[in-house]
C-alpha cells in the first residue's frame, strides 16, 4: 500500500489465469480462509449442462473451489499448500480443494466455527447450499453435473458425492442462489448462528440453522432486495446486502 493508504497499482501481478470457454458461469469469488490460504470459486465454464464435463474432471480448474497460497514459489506466481487433497497425484490439479460445482456464488467461512458454506447456482430446477465443517480435509465432490441438488441430472451419481444441506426449487420466481454468511453480529440476537442467503430474482432473505442431522430450522424474511447479488460482513459481524440496482443495505433488527 502507498503512504496514503491507496493500493500501489505498480505492485499488481497476475496470480492465476483460467481460460473461460463460454461467457457464463465464471464464478470468481475470492475468500481468504481462517487458515490464511486463498480460496477461489470457479464455475464449470458455462454454456448449459456442463457440456465439457469440467465439474467432475480433476484435470481442470473449472467447476471447483481452489485453495492456494498467493506467495510465489518454485517458479510459479503462487504456492500449493502441501495438505491440499490432490497434491502428488498425476491425474489431478493440485490447486483443487473441492469439485462438482456448477457456479459457486458465493461462499464464506463462519467466523466463529471456521465451517465453509457454499451457495451453488443450479441449472433449471434446483438451487443448493453446501456445507463443510472446519475439520474437512478437502476433496469433497458436490455432485454436479451428475446431480442438480439431490436429483439426477446426467449420468450416474458419484458414489462419493456430498449431498447439499439445503435445496430449493425454481418456484415462485426463484432463479439463482446468492450465498451469504453465518450471522455472528450482536444487533439481531435471534439470527445468531444462522446462515443467511438469498435469491437473485426474488430477492428475499432466508436463514437456516444446521444441527447434527441436517437443517433444523428455516426462515424466510418478508423483506426484498432487487437483484440481490452479494453479501458483505462488517468487522462486528453485522451483515450487508448488495444489489445490482446500486444499493448497499444494512440488515437491521426488526422494530
Amino acid at each position: 500500500a502507498m503512504s496514503d493508504g491507496r493500493a500501489d497499482s505498480g505492485s499488481r501481478r497476475e496470480l492465476l489465469f483460467v481460460d473461460q470457454p463460454y461467457q457464463n458461469h465464471n464464478g470468481g469469488h475470492l475468500v481468504f480462509g481462517p487458515d490464511g490460504f486463498l480460496y477461489i470459486g470457479l464455475g464449470d465454464g458455462g454454456s448449459a449442462g456442463d457440456p465439457k464435463g469440467n465439474a467432475q474432471s480433476l484435470h481442470t480448474l473449472l467447476g471447483k473451489l481452489l485453495r492456494i497460497d498467493p506467495r510465489p514459489s518454485a517458479g510459479l506466481p503462487y504456492s500449493i499448500p502441501p495438505d491440499n487433497p490432490f497434491v502428488g497425484r498425476d491425474d489431478a490439479r493440485p490447486e483443487i480443494w473441492a469439485y462438482g460445482l456448477r457456479n459457486p456464488w458465493r461462499f464464506s467461512f463462519d467466523r466463529s466455527t471456521g465451517d465453509l458454506w457454499i451457495g451453488d447456482v443450479g441449472q433449471g430446477d434446483y438451487e443448493e447450499i453446501n456445507h463443510a465443517p472446519k475439520s474437512s480435509k478437502g476433496g469433497e465432490n458436490y455432485g454436479w453435473d451428475r446431480l442438480e441438488g439431490n436429483e439426477r441430472f446426467e449420468g450416474t451419481p458419484p458414489a462419493d458425492h456430498v449431498r447439499p444441506v439445503f435445496t430449493y426449487r425454481h418456484s415462485g420466481g426463484n432463479c439463482s442462489v446468492t450465498g451469504g454468511f453465518v450471522y455472528r453480529g450482536s444487533q439481531i440476537p435471534s439470527l445468531q448462528g444462522a446462515y443467511v442467503f438469498g435469491d437473485f430474482c426474488v430477492g428475499k432473505l432466508h436463514a437456516l440453522r444446521l444441527g447434527a442431522s441436517g437443517v433444523t430450522e428455516e426462515h424466510t424474511f418478508d423483506v426484498g432486495v432487487e437483484q440481490l447479488s452479494s453479501f458483505a460482513q462488517g468487522t462486528a459481524g453485522e451483515l450487508y446486502v448488495l444489489s445490482l440496482a446500486g444499493n448497499v443495505l444494512g440488515i437491521d433488527p426488526e422494530e
